[in-house]
């Protein structure tokens, strides 16, 4: 069952992509990050209401408030500005070193152990990451200043999984769902008043590129959060880590599929990709002792 509900996160987060494609169409990325909460935020308002005694404590409500901020809303707005300065290969390079910083900060601040056979995993991963999108792009890559916000984007998603686990392991998946996004709803409203969403609304397309918005926030943010925390919960941070590492090949997948030209290099790094998520992920057997 973990593993049917990683495939199913890689499938929706790496469709993902195209959906952000047609929004940019009319909308800003600012504008796309706002819709895609208050999206998932309006999602959860009536689940919410419809547990009203199930609810969590207090202190479980400001730890929700703190996970969304930290696995969510500000993520969604550091890629969403960086991604219109930087060019997408390089964005979803830097977006796998997220299972990186899931384990260097549970060793660090999480006590976690880490073992050989997963940084293997973890580097074979990268990789395979590597080997993809540098593929696109015919080998040349160039540093950009705006790939520091992709990092702190990454890095936050690392701490994102370990707040959750020890903080809110006890809240039910769908209702530790709608805490992070009802608390940070209000918040990307604030955002999105800046802007001149409205005005957008007139261009050619714009219903389009809302729909695409939206789909994004309901099912990529909304209902996929749902069954990542239950994820979370039935695993650990790392496995759950391991998504970003499929990510790639949903992308390339898609990019089949709206006929474009697939290199020989991608098909060798998904094998490395998959390859490294089995070693970060395997059980190791213990050792037999003889009577």
């Amino acid at each position: 069952m973990a593993w049917i509900i990683l495939m199913g996160l890689a499938l929706t987060w790496g469709s993902s992509f195209i959906l952000m494609k047609q929004a940019l169409h009319t909308f800003s990325g600012v504008q796309i990050a706002s819709f895609r909460l208050l999206a998932a935020g309006a999602f959860f308002v009536p689940i919410l209401l419809s547990q009203i005694n199930n609810l969590p404590t207090l202190r479980q409500w400001f730890w929700g408030f703190v996970c969304g901020m930290v696995g969510s809303f500000l993520p969604a707005y550091l890629f969403s500005y960086a991604v219109m300065h930087m060019k997408s290969s390089l964005v979803g390079i830097l977006n796998a070193f997220t299972p990186l910083f899931v384990l260097i900060i549970g060793v660090l601040f999480f006590r976690q152990k880490i073992n050989r056979r997963q940084l293997i995993g973890l580097a074979l991963g990268l990789m395979g990451c590597i080997l993809i999108t540098l593929s696109g792009t015919q080998g040349s890559l160039s540093f950009n200043s705006y790939s520091l916000l992709v990092i702190l984007a990454t890095i936050l998603y690392g701490i994102n999984p370990h707040l959750l686990k020890t903080h809110l392991s006890g809240v039910k998946p769908f209702i530790l769902t709608g805490l992070t996004f009802v608390t940070i709803a209000p918040i990307a409203m604030a955002f999105l008043l800046q802007t001149d969403f409205v005005a957008r609304f007139s261009m050619e397309g714009a219903g389009w590129s809302f729909a695409a918005a939206v789909t994004l926030g309901l099912v990529g943010s909304g209902i996929a959060m749902i069954f990542y925390n239950q994820l979370l919960q039935m695993t650990g941070p790392v496995f759950v880590s391991s998504v970003t590492y499929l990510i790639p090949i949903i992308a390339v997948a898609w990019g089949v599929l709206d006929h474009e030209q697939v290199q020989f290099q991608h098909f060798i790094g998904m094998g490395i990709i998959l390859i490294g998520v089995y070693l970060v992920n395997a059980i190791t057997k213990p050792k037999e002792v003889d009577s």
